[in-house]
Order: C-alpha cells, then structure tokens, then sequence
C-alpha cells in the first residue's frame, strides 16, 4: 500500500492527570516516535502484514533520523520528498492520561513544509493509496494517479482543509469523525462514492450510494487512544486494498483492529498484537 502525508516527531509523556495551567508535574513514562495520520496508517499497514510506503517530508535534521529509525523497526519504507532540508520536522507534544486512555496533542503539522517536487508515484501493485490531505500538492499528485490506474483512494478527512475542494472528486471512500464538517455541497454531493463517519466509542455509520448502515465499536478497556483513529483509517485502508466490495466488513475490520490497539499503552506496544488481524494483502 501506499500512503501520502504527515509525518511528525511525537514527545509522549504518560501522566496521572492532566497539568493545569501553570502545573509541573512528573511523567510516569515517556516515549518518542513517529507520529501524524499517514504514518500512524503506514504503521499498523505494515504491522498488519502488508507492505507499506510511507511518502511524506522528512529532511535531515537529527530530529527527522529519530521519526525514521522508528519507522524503519517497524517495517515500514519511506519516500522522502526533501532529504536535504535542514529544518526540523513538525513535532508534537502528547500528554496521555493513565487511567483512561485519554490524550492532549499539541502539533505544527505540516505548515511550513511547502514548495518541494513531488514525483510521479509509483503504484505497480498497489492495492490502495492513503492520503491525510496534510501535503497538499502530494495528495492531489497521489489521487490523479490512481484514479488514472483505477487504483482505489482512501481519504482521512481529519479537518476540513482547502486542497479537499479539488481533492474529493477524486476519493473513493472518505472517512471522517462525527464533527468533520463540510461547507457547502455534501460529501456524496461532491462525488465520494463511500463516506464513512466514526464517532469514537458509537456505532461507525456508513453510506454507499443508496446503501447505508452502522457497525457497532467493540468494547474494551481503553489504555491509550493516542493515534487510534489513525490506525482505524489504515486498517480501513488495507480492507479496501483486498478487493472486497463489502463496506460493512471493511468497518468491522477497521473497529475490531482500532480495539485492539487502544487496549496497550505507548506508541508502538500494540503493533505485535496485530499479527493476527492481518489481511495478508501485500
């Protein structure tokens, strides 16, 4: 599979509670890791069995080596389209809260990463492509490709975000949280065949032309919910990659794998635990 977007440095600190304002307190374990929608996808692609490639902006800074170290034990390649910036990569400064799973995120994202070349993509075997919409002249070049080579594109909407104006025609199956919201036009309206709408722990609500639906979340004890959607929306991603026209079990795959990574705390704890949800899509 192929996925297209952000890629950040993510401080996670694991807390009793939450700071108030002006409050030091001290962590109960912190960990560093790559982090953003894509990469969090292209993770649990490749920890799900499938071969995953991770196209994004990186550059050279030391802080960018410990993003690809991260991604490189987790099995996953990546394409970087700025080996040679020197600025840092965007980081994120994560707080999650012990007793729940509960998390705070703090980012820059992606917005002084502009103005690199984006080449063609190479989509020799791809099953699927992946785009968080956070490049924007990435994801347009993505999604013009593999509409061309009939190659199916699935959106993370996130937030609502400009390139989504031009972007929507092109996806085939555009997920996005209960207070995603669209101006003007539908998402059906703009074109998307499949729009599928999580609302955390609820029943995942589908819509496919005139078909509609709504799988229920499994229930578990939740540890740490930090990237969960991100890894629901690879999980999704992957199903779709098999080929089945089946938008209900693409759901339920989606939930039953999201489960059980919100079930382990850390970043990367619960990625040995996916072996036997794998797909086998390669």
């Amino acid at each position: 599979m192929l996925l297209a977007g952000l890629c950040t440095v993510d401080l996670v600190q694991r807390v009793a509670d939450f700071p108030a304002p002006g409050e030091k307190l001290q962590s109960l374990a912190v960990d560093v890791a790559a982090g953003g929608p894509a990469t969090n996808a292209a993770v649990t692609v490749a920890a799900l069995g499938a071969e995953a490639t991770l196209t994004t902006v990186l550059g050279a800074h030391p802080l960018a080596a410990l993003a690809r170290a991260d991604l490189a034990t987790c099995g996953v390649r990546v394409l970087d389209l700025a080996p040679g910036r020197a600025e840092p990569p965007p980081v994120s400064a994560v707080a999650v809260r012990d007793r729940d799973g509960e998390r705070t995120v703090v980012s820059r994202n992606a917005a002084e990463q502009a103005g690199f070349p984006v080449p063609e993509p190479d989509l020799d075997g791809v099953g699927a492509v992946l785009l968080d919409g956070h490049h924007p002249a990435l994801a347009l070049k993505v999604a013009r490709a593999a509409k061309e080579g009939g190659v199916p594109v699935v959106l993370d909407a996130g937030s609502w975000k400009p390139v989504l104006d031009e972007l929507l025609p092109l996806v085939d199956v555009a997920a996005c949280s209960a207070p995603f919201r669209v101006p003007g036009p539908s998402l059906a309206e703009r074109g998307v065949p499949v729009v599928v709408t999580t609302a955390g722990p609820d029943p995942v609500r589908w819509r496919a032309g005139e078909d509609s639906g709504a799988v229920a979340v499994p229930e578990v004890a939740a540890r740490d919910t930090l990237g969960a959607g991100d890894v629901w929306h690879g999980a999704l991603a992957l199903a779709v990659a098999g080929g089945e026209d089946d938008v209900a079990g693409w759901v339920r795959y989606a939930n039953e794998v999201a489960a059980e990574r919100v079930r382990h705390g850390g970043p990367r704890s619960w990625t040995a635990a996916l072996g036997e949800l794998g797909k086998g899509v390669r």
